[in-house]
């Protein structure tokens, strides 16, 4: 051996399964939201009036960059989230599940809202689509806030805390 610590195995399978369903949706969603992205470029290259036109559709071509934007960046959470998950030792099974859910949440709530928000505009104003972002962000906040406190390094024993 070269001094290195072998890597423990994985002792719950279903902290591995937690892992491999982020990264299975934060991978896909990557293709996804670029893609829109891609479209929305388009559809300024190609001068869609009902993208580009002035007036009540300034608003749309607010809200949509926004979905691809908030969609992209989630997407990389997810992938973030499900690489080191394995390792997070001090998180409880409770709260993992607690910020996975709450982290697909805000995942569909957040770009969803941007997005159903610029697909119906009322004289200006976004679409009702638009209250789904607010009612994202405290899902968005918890899972960050679980998987912050679960990425916390495990409380030293006593033996540790003698040697020091």
């Amino acid at each position: 051996m070269n001094g290195e610590r072998p890597v423990p195995p994985l002792t719950n399978p279903s902290t591995a399964a937690f892992g491999r369903i982020h990264l299975h949706f934060g991978w896909w969603s990557l293709l996804v939201f670029p893609s829109l992205g891609a479209v929305l470029e388009a559809l300024h290259g190609f001068k869609a009036s009902f993208y580009l036109a002035t007036g009540d559709q300034e608003t749309r071509r607010l809200l949509w960059p926004l979905a691809h934007a908030h969609g992209t960046l989630l997407a990389l959470v997810h992938i973030v989230f499900g690489l080191p998950l394995p390792a997070l030792e001090t998180m409880t099974a409770r709260a993992r599940t607690v910020a996975s859910r709450c982290l697909f949440a805000a995942s569909i709530l957040l770009p969803g809202g941007f997005f159903l928000g610029g697909l119906v505009l009322y004289g200006g104003d976004p679409g009702l689509g638009i209250l789904l972002v607010p009612a994202a962000v405290v899902p968005l906040w918890m899972g960050v806030f679980l998987a912050a406190r679960g990425a916390a390094p495990p409380p030293a024993s006593d033996a540790e805390r003698s040697s020091r």
